[in-house]
């Protein structure tokens, strides 16, 4: 019997679950694979699954003593646009979560942090890839100069965090990692 106080699914015994029949390497990329699977549904019937494998990310929170946050405005190739965001990187293979998020912050802001807070992931594109996104919130932030990846072209400035707000309502921000991290930063700092 399922527990009830736990989501359904969540104790092992998921109903749902598909059966892998075959899966197939369709593209081996620089850092994502994509996979194309047959799949038996729970329900019998046969489908196809075609997904991204990530090595997943890590999303910093910067946040200034004086209540700014940093933020990036970077172009992205598929949309053919500018987007603001919070700095974010993969994860490099055996890299603690914590040590890219230092590592990424320093990179492509020039900031380092003093005090870091893990503030939870989520999965930000469940119907085709399987990345995670940690989010780490960063303060105490002194700023020492960025070390960009060579062709990794970027506008760093800060904005009040309030500001994120009515970016996000505007339209201004529609980057989710961006808007899931502005929430979360709300909510931390109404706990703190």
């Amino acid at each position: 019997m399922a527990d009830p106080t736990l989501p359904p699914g969540a104790g092992g015994d998921d109903t749902l679950a598909e059966q892998t029949l075959d899966s197939r390497l369709a593209y081996d990329g620089v850092f994502l694979r994509l996979f194309v699977d047959h799949v038996r549904a729970a329900d019998g019937h046969e489908s196809t699954r075609e997904y991204l494998r990530h090595p997943g990310a890590v999303m910093m929170i910067p946040l200034l003593d004086d209540g700014r946050v940093v933020l990036e405005r970077q172009f992205r190739y598929p949309l053919g646009r500018s987007l603001i965001e919070f700095p974010a990187g993969k994860i490099d293979p055996g890299e603690a979560l914590l040590a890219c998020a230092q590592r990424e912050l320093r990179e492509e802001t020039g900031y380092v942090a003093r005090d870091w807070t893990y503030l939870g992931g989520f999965h930000n594109a469940i119907a085709y890839s399987d990345e995670k996104i940690e989010v780490f919130l960063a303060r105490g932030l002194t700023h020492e100069g960025a070390q960009l990846d060579v062709g990794e072209v970027l506008e760093v400035f800060t904005a009040p965090w309030e500001q994120l707000l009515d970016w996000i309502r505007d339209g201004t921000i529609t980057d989710v990692k961006t808007i899931v991290g502005a929430y979360w930063l709300e909510r931390a700092l109404k706990q703190a």
